[in-house]
């Protein structure tokens, strides 16, 4: 993806945002050069991978094939392991008319997905096989809104503002918005980007970057070589 466009995406997830009466922490608003002189003082942002976050999953198709997050906080995988600690993560996600978010499931996080606001969010699932693979002729339980709800292999759950899925690992998962553009929030256990998401297809979690121009704010995946 070319970084002019992932500014673009970024401002308009912004303005998207604060539509729907949120507002992005403090540290979403540094510039590169902020986060540089700021980095020992916030290495638990950068430690938790907090922050912006626009994926194409590598396919450069990010209208059809792609994702917005910012992780708006994130606890450390040894507090979940010990049983105490911060063992939560927050995330806001912004899926876009017919963009898929593609099938997946997570081994270690289990997660609340909340439609905050805008069209409707389709989620389609289906369920694991002994090992935890993919089966397309397997189904499983969630719980939406607190009330449990079996679901057969390929069906859509159609979740309006307000209405949520709780997703435990095994659920295998593919979302996007319906309709129009949808704000999501995601309330989880620890949230691990790098080795905890596991695809149906080998599709990539982070985009490549183009430098056409200079970043609006760093990603996630930018803190590595930016902030060495």
């Amino acid at each position: 993806m070319k970084r002019s466009r992932i500014n673009e995406i970024m401002a308009a997830a912004d303005e998207m945002i604060r539509h729907y009466g949120f507002t992005l922490p403090p540290f979403a608003r540094w510039s590169p050069g902020e986060f540089r002189a700021r980095r020992d003082s916030a290495s638990r942002i950068v430690s938790g991978r907090c922050g912006w976050d626009i994926t194409d999953y590598g396919e450069g198709r990010f209208d059809e094939l792609g994702l917005f997050l910012f992780t708006l906080r994130n606890g450390e995988l040894a507090d979940l392991q010990r049983g105490g600690g911060m063992c939560y993560a927050e995330k806001l996600l912004i899926s876009r008319q017919d963009q898929i978010s593609p099938m997946h499931t997570h081994v270690i996080k289990a997660e609340d997905i909340i439609n905050r606001g805008g069209a409707t969010l389709v989620v389609e699932l289906f369920g694991s096989d002994d090992k935890g693979a993919f089966a397309a002729d397997r189904g499983g339980l969630v719980r939406c809104d607190g009330v449990d709800r079996p679901y057969a292999p390929g069906d859509r759950l159609r979740l309006a503002p307000g209405e949520s899925v709780t997703l435990m690992p095994g659920d295998w998962h593919a979302f996007w918005g319906e309709g129009g553009d949808v704000l999501i929030g995601e309330v989880s256990t620890v949230n691990d980007d790098l080795t905890d998401n596991i695809f149906r297809e080998p599709i990539g979690r982070f985009a490549a970057i183009e430098e056409d121009v200079a970043p609006t704010h760093l990603l996630v995946s930018d803190y590595e070589t930016w902030l060495a």
